[in-house]
C-alpha cells in the first residue's frame, strides 16, 4: 500500500512511496544511456513514418514513395523475366528431353522441389515418402499407375478421380460387402487369400475358400497372382507395400467398402513448365522408371 515518500536511510535514495511486506521500493533514476537510446528511437520513428508508409491509410506511401508490395511484385517480375528463356524451353520439351539435358534437368529439379513443397508435400510428405490414409510414396518403385516420365506427368496433369479432367485416372473398386456382392464371411476369406499372396496368411483353410472368391471377383483387375495392373490402377497385392494398410482388418475394410482417394488435376492450376518440372523431380526421387 502507498506510504509516505522518504529517503532510504542506507542509500540516501528517495523511495517511491510503495511498500510490500515491509520492503520499500527505491526510486532509482534510469541509466542515462538507456534514456538517450529511448529518445533516439522516438526521433528515428518520427523520421521513419514520414519517409516510409507507416500508417494504414489507403494510398499512403511516405515521401520516399516506396511500397513493400510493389517492390515484391517488381522483384517477381524481374525474376520471371530472367527465367523466361529456360522456362520456355522446359514448357516446350518433354520430361524425357528435360531429363536428358543437364541444364534443363538441374533447373527442373530445383524448381520442381519448390513446386512439390508448395503443392504436393502436404499429402505425399516433404520427401515424397507418402502417408497413411491413401497418400502413396513417390520415392519407392511401387507405382499404381506407372513410374515412367509419361505416366507420372499424366497423373500430375490430370489427377485421380477428381472429376476435373476427361483424361484423369479413374479406377473404381466395387464395395463387395456394402453392395451385397459378398457376405462378411466371404470378405474375410478373400482377405485371408490376399494375405497368402505375400506369405502372411494365418488360416490356410480360409485362404483356400477365398481363392475361388478372389478368382471370381478380383483377378480380372489384380491378376491371378495379385501382381496388379497399372492400366486400370489396380495395385500389386503380392508385395508388402500397402496404401491403406496391409493387416487383415485394413484389407477387409478395403474389400468391404472400397477406397477412392482423390488427387486434383494440376494442369489447370500450374504452368505446363511447372508440371514438367514436377514430373522430372518426382521421377528423380528414387522410384522413377525408364
Amino acid at each position: 500500500m502507498p506510504t509516505k515518500i522518504e529517503k532510504d536511510s542506507l542509500t540516501g535514495t528517495e523511495t517511491t512511496g510503495h511498500e510490500w511486506d515491509g520492503v520499500r521500493e527505491l526510486n532509482n533514476p534510469l541509466p542515462k544511456w538507456w534514456l538517450y537510446t529511448f529518445y533516439a528511437c522516438i526521433a528515428f520513428a518520427a523520421v521513419w513514418v514520414v519517409i516510409y508508409p507507416a500508417f494504414p491509410f489507403q494510398g499512403a506511401t511516405g515521401v520516399s514513395g516506396w511500397i513493400a508490395r510493389e517492390a515484391v511484385v517488381r522483384d517477381v517480375r524481374e525474376a520471371d523475366a530472367r527465367m523466361a528463356p529456360i522456362m520456355a524451353r522446359i514448357r516446350a520439351a518433354t520430361p524425357q528431353q528435360i531429363a536428358a539435358d543437364s541444364e534443363m534437368r538441374g533447373f527442373a529439379v530445383a524448381g520442381g522441389r519448390i513446386a512439390f513443397a508448395n503443392n504436393c508435400a502436404g499429402c505425399h510428405g516433404a520427401g515424397g515418402q507418402g502417408a497413411a490414409g491413401g497418400f502413396p510414396s513417390l520415392a519407392d518403385d511401387d507405382w499404381i499407375w506407372g513410374g515412367t516420365h509419361d505416366a507420372i506427368r499424366s497423373t500430375i496433369a490430370h489427377g485421380v478421380r477428381a472429376g476435373e479432367s476427361d483424361e484423369e485416372r479413374i479406377s473404381m473398386m466395387p464395395r463387395f460387402l456394402a453392395d451385397g456382392v459378398l457376405t462378411r464371411a466371404q470378405v474375410s476369406d478373400t482377405a485371408e487369400f490376399v494375405l497368402s499372396l505375400s506369405g502372411r496368411a494365418d488360416d490356410m483353410t480360409a485362404a483356400q475358400r477365398g481363392a475361388a472368391l478372389y478368382a471370381e471377383n478380383c483377378a480380372a483387375c489384380h491378376g491371378d497372382a495379385g501382381a496388379g495392373n497399372r492400366d486400370v490402377g489396380a495395385p500389386n497385392l503380392a508385395d508388402r507395400i500397402w496404401l491403406y494398410g496391409g493387416d487383415k482388418a485394413a484389407i477387409i475394410q478395403t474389400i468391404a467398402y472400397s477406397r477412392a482417394g482423390v488427387m486434383p488435376s494440376w494442369r489447370g492450376r500450374l504452368d505446363p513448365a511447372v508440371v514438367n518440372m514436377l514430373t522430372v523431380y518426382v521421377h528423380a526421387l528414387g522410384g522413377g522408371e525408364n
